[in-house]
């Protein structure tokens, strides 16, 4: 659970650190904003995914399901600094598909979390095969990260892909192609 007096404690630190008057008008309430702010950009931390994707409708097809573009918005584990960009998800339904407003859900539950954007693509595609058993899953995300854009070696515009397979994804090239196309 978030300790929101810790996060204003840290904050005023932080504030103190940088040479700043934490008595400032323009900053007296900022430790306030920042731990309300943490709550809700960490707010996946104690959220689980299985809740979202636990509701589902029987099929009877067994055809690729392509949820593309979904925004996300999370934060770098390494510098607390935001990335964003877009997940896009397919899998192949074994008799059962969820919601597609649950593919949304299940991205902003482990993105709203310090993130490598590494492990949330992995993260999404193993709650996806947990929770529906599909016959395959691949989740490719692309992400621009201010620790890249603001900071280092300052590349606006660059953008990190990762991409997760699992199941049928993983061992035929024409299911990737047709997602790549479908994207």
């Amino acid at each position: 659970m978030m300790n929101q007096e810790k996060i204003m404690q840290g904050i005023k630190l932080l504030l103190e650190g940088i040479g700043e008057d934490v008595n400032r008008e323009g900053l007296l309430e900022t430790p306030d904003r920042i731990a309300r702010m943490y709550e809700e950009i960490c707010g996946g931390m104690e959220e689980d995914a299985a809740k979202h994707l636990g509701k589902t409708f029987s099929v009877s097809t067994n055809e690729i399901v392509v949820e593309k573009d979904i925004t996300f918005y999370s934060t770098c584990e390494h510098h607390l600094l935001p990335f964003y960009g877009k997940a896009h998800i397919a899998y192949i339904p074994d008799g059962k598909v969820v919601g597609l407003s649950k593919l949304a859900k299940t991205v902003e539950v482990f993105a709203k979390r310090l993130q490598l954007q590494e492990q949330l693509t992995v993260q999404i595609a193993d709650a996806l095969v947990e929770n529906l058993n599909p016959k395959g899953v691949l989740v490719m995300l692309e992400a621009e990260h201010m620790c890249m854009t603001m900071r280092g070696i300052k590349k606006p515009g660059s953008k990190t892909v990762t991409v997760a397979k699992r199941g049928e994804f993983q061992n035929n090239p024409e299911l990737v192609n047709l997602f790549f196309q479908m994207v």
